[in-house]
């Protein structure tokens, strides 16, 4: 009887009954480009009130680019314009 029991024990320590057994499908999702590099690309202003909102959380803060999909030189540039446009009181600091 100990003989059976270890033998269960062993099957079920290297076998996860919720993996499957054939091999994982990796799935790639295709990257987003930045929508200021390329051809006819939007230019980040501190001006553009709306275009910056796009790029501002609900509470206010600035959304990193893994989210919005925003190169680092672009995000560098679209943080200092909204810091600007915080400054110029064109957009408020915290959001009610």
């Amino acid at each position: 009887m100990s003989e059976e029991t270890s033998v269960s024990q062993e099957q079920s320590v290297g076998s996860n009954p919720r993996m499957p057994t054939r091999s994982r499908r990796t799935f790639f999702k295709k990257r987003r480009s930045c929508p200021f590099s390329g051809p006819n690309a939007l230019k980040v202003d501190y001006k553009n009130v709306q275009l910056l909102q796009k790029f501002l959380s609900d509470s206010g803060k600035i959304l990193p680019s893994r989210i919005t999909a925003v190169s680092t030189k672009h995000q560098r540039h679209l943080s200092r314009a909204v810091k600007h446009a915080r400054y110029l009181a064109l957009i408020p600091y915290i959001a009610d």
